[in-house]
């Protein structure tokens, strides 16, 4: 996988530059509708499955990062679960966008703003590679995806339903 141009740089791929991690960068064009995840897929005519959303919620309170593929839901008792609280509920745009430091339609899970827990779906497993937000609308990053539990130092936990 190649590293990514100096121009193309958004603080999640620096973030993956320093950390070593290789990856590949899939620009495309972006409609600017609201299912940016799909709509990422459907341009790069990619399996929605292998394409990861990363959505803001918060857990009893605490602001976390969850990435779940396209093709699903997030499971909000599931994120819950897998970080030993009670209650999850999606954050506001607004406050997804000052925590994180990207736009919707454009969160990464890394190089945000603030740290911020990650747990992503372990759906993941089952690709060679996977496919996420590059921190800006319409660029994806693709890269193998323990190299993203470990970029993010995420959790893997059953987050996703159908």
């Amino acid at each position: 996988m190649a590293r990514r141009a100096a121009a193309a740089a958004t603080p999640a791929l620096v973030a993956l530059d320093d950390a070593g991690i290789p990856y590949t960068t899939h620009p495309y064009t972006a409609p600017g509708k609201t299912a940016y995840g799909t709509e990422a897929a459907e341009a790069l005519g990619l399996d929605p499955a292998r394409v990861l959303k990363t959505l803001v919620a918060e857990v009893d309170g605490a602001p976390v990062l969850a990435m779940v593929p396209v093709s699903g839901t997030l499971d909000l008792k599931a994120l819950a679960a897998a970080r030993g609280g009670k209650r999850a509920v999606m954050a506001e745009a607004t406050a997804a966008q000052r925590l994180t430091g990207y736009v919707v339609g454009g969160i990464s899970a890394l190089g945000t703003r603030q740290a911020l827990d990650v747990v992503i779906d372990l759906s993941v497993a089952e690709h060679e590679t996977v496919y996420c937000s590059a921190g800006r609308r319409g660029l994806q990053m693709e890269l193998a995806p323990d190299d993203l539990v470990a970029a993010t130092n995420g959790a893997l936990a059953e987050i996703s339903s159908s």
